[in-house]
């Protein structure tokens, strides 16, 4: 079975496509070999600044031969319909077969295609791959028609088995497959002509050039920590960082070079960002945690082991650093004069042309922030004092140049600024969590601004009908909601949610946006929907940790056999009674009374249901909803034992009214709990 190699060589493409890039080439090719009847064994595409390539191994020679029979319309249906059917059949209506079938007789269209050779399948599938690939930004050049990320030079297509390799034969705007490449761009000379892929992969890499990312990650990040360990020196790790100047280079080389004095002091995070976004480098620490030195990756080698390199990229790294070493001592100049003129510059920024500025949004914040304080177990002063200043930071020159540091200059700001280690933090932790793997801030008054934060996002932008709709969501409104029920849950508070809603029109719609995301949250920690719906359709529902408290316990109870069982017993007295009621026309709510009873198992469920609830009722008080649930779960038995000795509908009217009022109670102590009507099964 031959195995094929494609190689799509081009100017450099962008570091951020070729994942993504190397992914479409391999799906596009092999489902593109599927579908004709080709199949492989197994496949791995590989990216470079400057190629695309894919290894197929095991690929079947040819596809087989195919018999199809398709039914179709009714004889005597509309010409249209059979042309229509022969059509997309691809016969013609004189080839169609009538056969008899239930309803009369029917058209049958007879498909057969005949096997076909891997090269020819291959040959449509690659130029339909190449003419149609998904790039995210395409270019024309020349004065063809042909669109690739850039430039595209040259293409191998090779199919190779024991007896030796062959070129597909295959065409695509003036490009023709064969089966040599380019090496290096600097460090290599001439064509390279290769057999398959480990072929491929060996000159590539004599010629100066690591096909797999990975390898050259690894590379990267082993020479890099080296060095840097070899002056008592750490590399700080960013992998985001390291896949993309992976992406950058074929042959990585590794210098490692200092950086001025005059810079040394601006905050550790400035320096890095500032390397990393205009300039790629990596950020390399002392023991004091300072950054000192940073690391750069070249794609070639030089006679001077990288010295010219090093000294172009330090030059241009003192002009960066000197911007923001400028834009450093500004803003702490206003900090330290108490970042009023940033306070007011907010008042000129709008944040939505329904909801005002920044600044009218940090003062509703302001006082959300006072009212929760209370509850998160902060200063309100404090909390407020830190909801003023938490977006001052916005306003700065460093936040204008890197938008990614807001928050965490606004710790420096308003600690230069005087205020207290909790208000500076605030400042930086109140954007947090961001995201399901993000920490969740637990410092009481960061934890008053950041649900501020979100909360008054939410509600200002239900309160104008700007809510998420399918996959549309510009404000980002999922993630402030999921932001606020991790700082609920995670923090154990107990935040009313309808009590900030207030009696507002859009208030159950919110607080059912929040249990959707709620559902979202708790099933990734294996809680079922119909559960939380159980929870949710009690009193109290706008409290998440009582909720979440709650939906555990009752999972809890459900994962036992008593638990699970009752689930059918409470069922099957729920509609007992219910049919009963509706044919009766009167609800069995009350009057059960035991001297009715007339069987033990009657009785002993009397006493089960008065047991039950003498430790359900206070137990539901005190929100021990484990030992309510498992009160509730010891009725198992007596329900079993009822419905077993028990016939429910007596022909005794007293006695048969006694026995729904009985499963009444049942339905009553075990609704107590939590609305086991929405549990499936």
């Amino acid at each position: 079975m031959p195995d094929l190699l494609i190689e799509l060589f081009s100017e450099e493409i962008p570091a951020r496509m070729q994942g993504k890039a190397s992914a479409d080439l391999q799906k596009l090719v092999t489902d593109g070999l599927v579908e004709a009847g080709l199949t492989y064994a197994s496949a791995a595409a590989f990216a470079t600044p400057r190629r695309l390539a894919l290894s197929v191994e095991g690929l079947t020679a040819a596809s087989q031969a195919v018999r199809e029979e398709r039914k179709g319309p009714k004889v005597g249906a509309p010409e249209q319909a059979v042309a229509g059917f022969a059509r997309g059949a691809g016969v013609e209506v004189s080839a169609l077969d009538v056969r008899a079938d239930k309803k009369g007789e029917v058209y049958f269209a007879v498909i057969e295609r005949p096997g076909r050779p891997a090269a020819e399948i291959i040959a449509e599938v690659l130029d339909k791959t190449v003419r149609t690939f998904p790039w995210p930004k395409s270019m024309r050049w020349g004065a063809g028609s042909l669109k690739w990320v850039r430039p595209l030079h040259s293409i191998i297509c090779l199919l190779s088995d024991e007896a030796g390799a062959e070129v597909v034969p295959v065409e695509i705007d003036g490009i023709t497959a064969g089966a040599e490449t380019q090496g290096h761009r600097f460090l290599s000379k001439g064509a390279i002509k290769v057999t398959g892929f480990e072929d491929y992969e060996a000159k590539l890499k004599q010629a100066h050039v690591y096909l797999r990312p990975e390898e050259r990650a690894e590379m990267i990040w082993h020479d890099a920590t080296n060095q840097a360990f070899a002056q008592g020196l750490e590399v700080v790790a960013d992998p985001g960082l390291l896949a993309e100047v992976a992406g950058l280079v074929e042959w990585p080389v590794v210098l490692l070079g200092k950086i001025a004095d005059d810079f040394l002091d601006l905050p550790p995070e400035v320096l890095q960002t500032s390397m990393k976004e205009h300039q790629k480098f990596f950020s390399v620490k002392d023991k004091t945690g300072r950054i000192v030195q940073f690391v750069t990756v070249a794609n070639t080698e030089t006679s001077d082991g990288g010295a010219t390199i090093l000294a172009g990229n330090q030059k241009v790294l003192f002009a960066r650093l000197s911007d923001a070493k400028f834009f450093w001592e500004n803003d702490l100049r206003v900090a330290k004069a108490g970042m009023e003129p940033w306070l007011e510059s907010l008042g000129n920024v709008t944040f939505h042309n329904k909801l005002g500025t920044q600044k009218d949004r940090i003062e509703r914040i302001v006082a959300l922030a006072r009212e929760l304080a209370t509850v998160v177990g902060a200063d309100a002063d404090e909390a407020a004092e830190a909801a003023r200043v938490a977006k001052a930071d916005l306003s700065s020159e460093m936040v204008y140049e890197f938008p990614e540091l807001q928050g965490l200059m606004g710790r420096y700001y308003a600690a230069n600024a005087g205020l207290s280690d909790a208000v500076a933090a605030a400042a930086e932790e109140h954007y947090s969590p961001l995201g399901p793997s993000d920490d969740v801030p637990t410092a009481p008054v960061s934890v008053a601004v950041a649900l501020a934060d979100k909360l008054d996002t939410l509600t200002g932008f239900w309160a104008i009908d700007e809510k998420p709709t399918g996959s549309k969501d510009p404000f980002a409104l999922r993630r402030a909601a999921l932001g606020v029920i991790r700082l609920i849950l995670e923090n154990g508070l107990t935040v009313p949610l309808s009590r900030i809603f207030v009696e507002n029109s859009w208030a159950p719609e919110l607080l059912s946006f929040f249990h959707d995301r709620l559902k979202v949250y708790l099933k990734d920690q294996g809680i079922r929907h119909d559960v939380i719906d159980a929870c949710i359709a009690m009193p109290g529902n706008d409290d998440l940790t009582l909720l979440v408290k709650r939906a555990k316990a009752l999972q809890a109870t459900l994962e036992t056999d008593d638990g699970e069982n009752l689930i059918q017993g409470f069922k099957r007295a729920n509609n007992i009674l219910s049919q009963a009621e509706e044919k009766d026309g009167v609800s069995y709510e009350y009057g059960a009374d035991p001297k009715f009873a007339e069987h033990d198992a009657e009785r002993a469920l009397f006493t089960a249901l008065d047991e039950a609830d003498r430790v359900i009722k206070p137990a539901m008080e005190a929100e021990d909803f484990g030992t309510a649930m498992a009160a509730m779960a010891e009725l198992r038995g007596p329900i079993d034992a009822f419905f077993e000795g028990v016939q429910v509908n007596a022909e005794n009217d007293i006695v048969r009214r006694n026995r729904l009022n009985l499963l009444s109670r049942i339905r009553s102590t075990c609704l107590a709990v939590a609305d086991l009507t929405r549990i499936n099964g």
